[in-house]
């Protein structure tokens, strides 16, 4: 099951997220085929105030786990996590 990972910064993040950004590029790469896609939401200034994070997880446990396990997470930078399912109906690039 496709899980996204709707995460939050909290105000005032950019400094933390620069910081922890290579550990969490190296988490997320670590995830292999599990993670699908992943990018910052941005404000209208262009700067990073969240992520998205697409993943394949068995369960929402597993999820929650990988989502627990984002340095990103670790550091403090989120102010909300929240896990949904989903389902890629159009452009799945695994289905033609």
């Amino acid at each position: 099951m496709l899980y996204a990972l709707l995460c939050t910064d909290k105000p005032n993040g950019l400094e933390l997220r620069a910081k922890v950004r290579p550990d969490h590029l190296a988490y997320l790469g670590s995830l292999g085929d599990k993670m699908k896609f992943a990018g910052p939401f941005l404000d209208d200034a262009g700067n990073a105030i969240g992520s998205l994070v697409m993943i394949e997880a068995e369960d929402r446990a597993g999820a929650s786990a990988i989502a627990a396990g984002d340095p990103y997470n670790k550091a403090g930078l989120f102010a909300s996590v929240e896990i949904k399912a989903w389902r890629w109906a159009l452009k799945n690039p695994e289905t033609k």
